[in-house]
C-alpha cells in the first residue's frame, strides 16, 4: 500500500506539470523509469525523489521542465558554490586542496547565484570549506529564491538548533552531513580531525528535529570499502540513524594522493554500487542516492563543465567540484562568459571525467593544482570524450 501511495503522489506531481508531455514520448518514458527507481518522500510539503533533484512539486522542478526540457537552454542545470575555504577538518581526499586567493564577499556570492540562475541553474549546492562558518549564510540562502532548490553540504561544525531552524525558514530544502564510516576512529582518521564523528552525529540529530527539512548523510566511499563489500554495513548504520537519504560518492582522484589506479574504482565496482542502490530503494527503507548512478552511462552521464559548474570560494570557475581546473574568476569576468568558454570544451559524456583523465593532471599541472586556464586547455587537447549517456542520447537526438 505504501508503494502505491508513493506512486500516486508521483503521478499527481507529474500531472501538475503536464507541459512536460511536450518534451516527447522517449524523454518522458526515460524520466518516469528513472524516477520509479526511488520512493517518493513527502517532507515538509515537498515531494522528493532524492536530493540531487528539486522537489517534483516545486517551482524549481517546473523550471527544469520549462527551461531545460522544452526551451532547451544551453546553460547549466546544477551548480555548487563555495561560501568559504575555512574548515575545521583536514580530509585526505578534499577536492579543495591547493585552491587559494581572495575569498568572495557576500555581495559577490549573491551576484554569482543570480547569474547562475539566469543561465538555467535550478539546483544549487552550498559547500566550502565549511559553509556554516560563513556569517552571512542565512542571507545567502534567502537570496536564492523558491525557484531554485538549495542543498547544504556540511560537517555540522558550529551548528545550533536555532541556525538549523533559520536555514529551513530561509529556503533550504535539504542538508547532507558528512559521515564516511560507521566506525568512529575510521571517520575521524579520514577527516583528519578527532571528534568529527561525534560532531556529525550531533548535527544529524539537530537537523532531524528541524520541521520540514530533508536530512541526509553525505558519505565518501574508499575503493577499499567497496571492494570489501562494506558499504552495506555503512548503509545499515545510516538506516539506524533514521535519516531520509544516504548520498554516496567514491573518493575521487582530484588530489595528488589519490592519483593511483588502485584507489580509483572500476566500472564493475561502479555497477556493484548501482545494483546495491536499486536493491535498497526497492526495499523501501532509507533512500540511497549514489552519484555514480545519477551520472552513469545508463542515466545522465558526466556533465562536468556542460550542465554542472563549480565556483569555489575564491571565485574560480571549474567544471565540477572534483575537477581541479579553472577557466576564469568571477571577480574578473561574468560567470556566463566563463561558463560559455568552458562548455565549448566539455561535451557531456557517459563516464566520470576525473576518473578517466586524472593521469593528465600530473603531466600538465607541473606540480600546481588546480590547473590554470592555459594548462587546462593543454590538458583537454589530449582528452578524447566518450559517447553520450542514455538521457542525452535521447535529448540531443
Amino acid at each position: 500500500m505504501a508503494k502505491l501511495r508513493e506512486q500516486a503522489a508521483l503521478w499527481r506531481a507529474i500531472s501538475r506539470n503536464a507541459q512536460v508531455l511536450k518534451a516527447g514520448l522517449r524523454t518522458n518514458r526515460f524520466l518516469l523509469r528513472y524516477m520509479r527507481r526511488f520512493r517518493v518522500r513527502k517532507v515538509g510539503g515537498n515531494l522528493i525523489i532524492h536530493s540531487h533533484l528539486p522537489p517534483i512539486n516545486s517551482p524549481a522542478y517546473k523550471r527544469f521542465i520549462d527551461e531545460h526540457l522544452l526551451k532547451r537552454t544551453n546553460g547549466p542545470s546544477h551548480a555548487q558554490v563555495g561560501l568559504t575555504n575555512a574548515c575545521p577538518q583536514r580530509c585526505t581526499y578534499c577536492y579543495n586542496k591547493g585552491r587559494a586567493g581572495r575569498v568572495m564577499d557576500t555581495a559577490t556570492i549573491k551576484r554569482v547565484i543570480r547569474e547562475l540562475k539566469e543561465l538555467g541553474v535550478f539546483w544549487l549546492g552550498l559547500t566550502g570549506g565549511e559553509p556554516l562558518l560563513n556569517k552571512d549564510l542565512l542571507e545567502i540562502v534567502e537570496s536564492v529564491g523558491a525557484d531554485c532548490a538549495v542543498k547544504l553540504f556540511t560537517t555540522g561544525s558550529t551548528l545550533t538548533p536555532r541556525l538549523a531552524s533559520d536555514l529551513k525558514k530561509a529556503g533550504l530544502f535539504s542538508v547532507s552531513v558528512s559521515l564516511d564510516d560507521w566506525r568512529e576512529e575510521e571517520h575521524d582518521r579520514a577527516r583528519g580531525t578527532r571528534g568529527a564523528f561525534r560532531e556529525a552525529l550531533r548535527a544529524i540529530e539537530v537537523f532531524k528535529k528541524t520541521d520540514g527539512l530533508h536530512v541526509g548523510v553525505s558519505a565518501v566511499l574508499s575503493r577499499e570499502m567497496i571492494v570489501r563489500d562494506e558499504v552495506e554495513e555503512l548503509l545499515s548504520f545510516l538506516s539506524g540513524l533514521e535519516v531520509h537519504e544516504a548520498w554516496l560518492s567514491e573518493a575521487k582522484p582530484s588530489v595528488q594522493g589519490f592519483w593511483k589506479s588502485d584507489l580509483v574504482i572500476t566500472e564493475a565496482e561502479r555497477r556493484k554500487l548501482v545494483v546495491l542502490q536499486d536493491r535498497y530503494n526497492r526495499d523501501g527503507g532509507i533512500t540511497v542516492n549514489y552519484l555514480g548512478h545519477f551520472e552513469g552511462r545508463e542515466h545522465f552521464g558526466c556533465n562536468a563543465g556542460h550542465r554542472m559548474i563549480y565556483v569555489d570560494s575564491f571565485g574560480e570557475v571549474s567544471p565540477c567540484v572534483f575537477v581541479p581546473m579553472t577557466f576564469g574568476n568571477v571577480m574578473d569576468r561574468p560567470v556566463g562568459d566563463i561558463y560559455a568558454d568552458m562548455r565549448r570544451r566539455f561535451p557531456s559524456e557517459e563516464s566520470c571525467f576525473i576518473n578517466q583523465n586524472y593521469p593528465l593532471l600530473q603531466k600538465h599541472g607541473r606540480g600546481q593544482i588546480p590547473l590554470g586556464k592555459a594548462e587546462s586547455e593543454e590538458l583537454l587537447a589530449e582528452v578524447r570524450f566518450g559517447p553520450l549517456a542514455k538521457f542525452f542520447e535521447i535529448f540531443y537526438s
